[in-house]
């Protein structure tokens, strides 16, 4: 009896697996079998519709079956745009890491310093922030800076890009931004009475973001800083920075120095 029942079960294991690899068989791929240059006429009419989760298969599919066809490069460099557009960060920047190594080279670099950057600025929004409007500029800065040093890099060289022109406006926004992180920081210590790491932060804004808003931040903070360890010498210079810069300032009016 139990030999029957063990030749039973073992004979509908045997269907069900012939029958489940029967019907992996008859699925039909996501993307059709066809030549390269088909394949990425296809990709190229979904990339300018806008589709870009079916253009990211038949991407993906060029690339797996074709690494080495006619259109390979461009299909890498729309692979990247299309994991950009669809927020795929993290696919994005390891595709776009791994084409600068395999090719120093390239005549698209500027290109893709420009969309490493686009990736690390977006890898720097929040979920809350782009759902509420939060501008939550004391977050952790590492990805804005490197977002920095890429488009830095290319207006630094490659002056004559397409992209450099909008890399510039973007530095700008990424600068204000730094700048009111070290603000943050500074008013931080400045409360838990860590003077000197206050005033250190704020010549950090003095040195590598002079020319933003924050800079009338930092002199007060230098200030209320220097005030409040008494030491007279730097504090004036200070304050002679802010009437100079800043006339209308509430200190220089004769308020009293006050912790910002």
């Amino acid at each position: 009896m139990k030999k029957i029942l063990r030749l039973i079960t073992t004979s509908i294991f045997i269907v069900l697996l012939g029958t489940g690899c029967s019907s992996k068989k008859n699925e039909k791929p996501k993307v059709e079998d066809k030549p390269p240059v088909g394949l990425y006429a296809e990709a190229k009419i979904l990339l300018e519709s806008a589709n870009f989760e079916k253009a990211t298969e038949v991407l993906e599919a060029l690339d797996s079956r074709y690494p080495f066809g006619p259109h390979s490069d461009q299909v890498q460099l729309d692979l990247i745009y299309v994991y950009y557009k669809r927020d795929e960060t993290a696919l994005a920047l390891a595709s776009i890491n791994r084409f600068i190594r395999l090719n120093p080279t390239h005549e698209d670099l500027d290109y893709l310093y420009y969309m490493r950057g686009l990736t690390y600025m977006a890898t720097d929004q929040q979920f809350f922030q782009n759902l509420f409007g939060i501008d939550r500029f004391n977050r952790d800065p590492s990805h804005s800076q490197q977002a920095f040093k890429d488009f830095a890099h290319l207006i630094k060289y490659y002056p004559d890009s397409q992209y450099a022109v909008d890399a510039l406006q973007r530095l700008i926004f990424i600068k204000d931004r730094l700048a009111r992180y070290e603000i943050a920081i500074a008013k931080w210590y400045i409360k838990r009475e860590a003077y000197i790491a206050a005033i250190n932060r704020s010549k950090t804004v003095l040195n590598n973001y002079p020319d933003t808003a924050s800079v009338e931040d930092a002199l007060e903070i230098m200030i209320a800083g220097y005030d409040a360890l008494g030491i007279k010498e730097p504090k004036d210079n200070a304050l002679a920075v802010l009437k100079l810069n800043f006339p209308k300032n509430r200190i220089i009016r004769g308020n009293e120095v006050k912790i910002p």
